[in-house]
């Protein structure tokens, strides 16, 4: 069994400075790298990106609303050839920093609440997917597992990777509850390892009222802004090679099953 690890970093901006990236990064197999709409600035893009190469972890771009104030966090009325332009806005300007730091953009993960709305909104998933795809055709959409981000990348003819969160309670439809309620977000490393190894091992999750829901992710998120985010990662890592399981980024899961990766 293998999966990857990912994390939203890259979110400080000017001379405020959020979460511990460098550390976190040494856990991970891919991070999204928030753009500049919700978080971030271009000298924290390319700090983040320069310490993602150089750790050999793979870089997704993380678009947002337009939205600083409000973290990207406040659902906005956007029509959809808006988020799609946003969005390869925002996959452009991460991409030429890449490439500058002699690597290749790896997936594009929406942020917040643009990634909330979208999963169950068909427009707005569609235009997150075909931004994907004409920013550069090998991109891996990533999404909420069990969402319509799946049906948007076949359709968009994107590569799809499902995604389940660590951190995060789910409500009974599969979706994340709400940041506003309570127990929304799972501040324990050991239950969050748990609930992740059930996931990657089991094909399922317990839902906040205790439903089972079954889940297959590609790639499991974990915050990188909240204070137990380096400690969750660390933990989170090393429960799952203590099982057996190898962490590896999406390209090498998706491009083939079949294939080995090669432990972080």
């Amino acid at each position: 069994m293998k999966i990857d690890l990912n994390s939203d970093l890259g979110e400080s901006f000017g001379a405020y400075c959020m979460g511990n990236d460098s550390s976190v990064l040494e856990n991970l197999s891919s991070a999204n790298v928030a753009c500049g709409f919700h978080a971030g600035d271009p000298l924290v893009m390319e700090r983040t990106v320069q310490q993602a190469a150089e750790k050999g972890v793979a870089v997704g771009a993380h678009p947002g609303f337009p939205d600083l104030l409000g973290f990207g966090r406040r659902e906005m009325a956007c029509k959809p050839d808006e988020v799609y332009a946003y969005c390869l806005y925002q996959i452009g300007a991460l991409a030429a920093i890449c490439r500058s730091k002699g690597i290749s953009l790896q997936h594009v993960k929406a942020h917040g609440a643009l990634y909330n709305m979208a999963a169950r909104d068909p427009v707005l998933a569609e235009a997150i997917a075909f931004a994907t795809r004409d920013a550069a055709p090998d991109l891996i959409l990533m999404g909420l597992a069990n969402s319509i981000f799946s049906e948007a990348a076949v359709r968009a003819g994107v590569i799809f990777a499902a995604e389940a969160f660590a951190d995060r309670a789910y409500r009974n439809d599969g979706s994340l509850l709400p940041r506003s309620e309570k127990g929304a977000v799972i501040h324990d490393p050991e239950e969050a390892s748990r609930r992740v190894i059930r996931m990657v091992t089991t094909g399922s999750v317990t839902s906040i009222d205790g439903t089972e829901i079954s889940i297959y992710p590609d790639s499991i998120c974990l915050h990188g802004d909240t204070p137990e985010a380096v400690q969750m990662s660390f933990v989170i890592r090393e429960k799952l090679l203590e099982a057996g399981i190898v962490i590896c980024d999406l390209r090498e899961i998706l491009s083939g099953r079949h294939k080995s990766c090669s432990s972080l």
